[in-house]
């Protein structure tokens, strides 16, 4: 299957959306077969002509006889997810910073509330304008048809109180720390997190550290330089970390990923 990754064309989802991919059916390809490991992003996907299995953590797409629009997203994980394609299928998945499925839908929190979810369809003409986009040949067309789409849905809201919480959690504020500078109680902050972004700043705050040690990797000779680097206490806090994330140490998981890779995140 032929895949091309794009980022937003238009600067207004630019601040939303970290990117998009579109995978072209190819009857002749090898079946694709990934692991995708936790990160914070919303990931949105859309099929033509398939079928979606969702196990525990496992993702199966197959190709359908059936003509359909089909849709899944994959919200709150902390643990790898496994993805499986079987068949030619057309998808578009889009990626969703923190906070960006907030400008787009309504009431997000139903989706934070499960892992994984199948027919996530929250516009009524999505399939509609889906199938039309799909059936465009020309791939410069159809990303402006995609972006024209998601404009189209874009209700901008002032989260600016929680993007600067974000920022300090990022930065490693203690995190009870970030909830007296803002008046807050823990547990209220940890409900806030888990209605607006799926996860607890705590979850938050470790996969973004893991994020940012693959990002770091290439430039690091050692695991307690890039400890150090990516904001870890020290080595053993890193090689925890990731096993609880990856489910094997960091020497394993980088043996077996390309971080030269510029968006080495899509299929890890």
């Amino acid at each position: 299957m032929k895949f091309e990754f794009y980022k937003p064309k238009n600067e207004l989802l630019r601040k939303y959306i970290e990117g998009y991919y579109f995978i072209s059916p190819d009857e002749n390809a090898e079946p694709l077969h990934y692991w995708t490991f936790p990160n914070n992003f919303f990931i949105f996907s859309i099929n033509q002509n398939a079928d979606i299995e969702i196990n525990n953590l496992q993702i199966i797409v197959k190709q359908s006889k059936n003509h359909n629009i089909i849709s899944d997203f994959v919200a709150k994980y902390t643990k790898p997810i496994e993805v499986i394609y079987e068949g030619a299928v057309a998808e578009v998945t889009i990626y969703f910073k923190p906070l960006g499925i907030n400008q787009f839908v309504k009431n997000p929190e139903v989706f934070f509330k499960n892992i994984l979810g199948l027919d996530f369809s929250p516009f009524e003409d999505l399939n509609d304008s889906m199938e039309s986009i799909f059936k465009i040949k020309d791939r410069e067309i159809q990303r402006k048809k995609l972006e024209e789409f998601w404009l189209s849905k874009l209700e901008e809201k002032d989260f600016s109180d929680l993007e600067n919480i974000i920022s300090d959690i990022e930065s490693d504020f203690r995190i009870d720390d970030i909830a007296i500078k803002n008046n807050f109680s823990r547990q209220y902050l940890n409900r806030l997190f888990s209605k607006t972004i799926g996860k607890s700043p705590s979850e938050y705050r470790k996969i973004h550290r893991f994020r940012n040690a693959i990002i770091n990797q290439k430039n690091q000779r050692n695991l307690t330089d890039l400890s150090l680097e990516s904001s870890f206490y020290d080595q053993s806090h890193l090689i925890k970390d990731f096993k609880q994330l990856t489910n094997v140490s960091p020497n394993s998981f980088f043996k077996t990923v390309n971080t030269e890779k510029e968006n080495v995140w899509l299929f890890i």
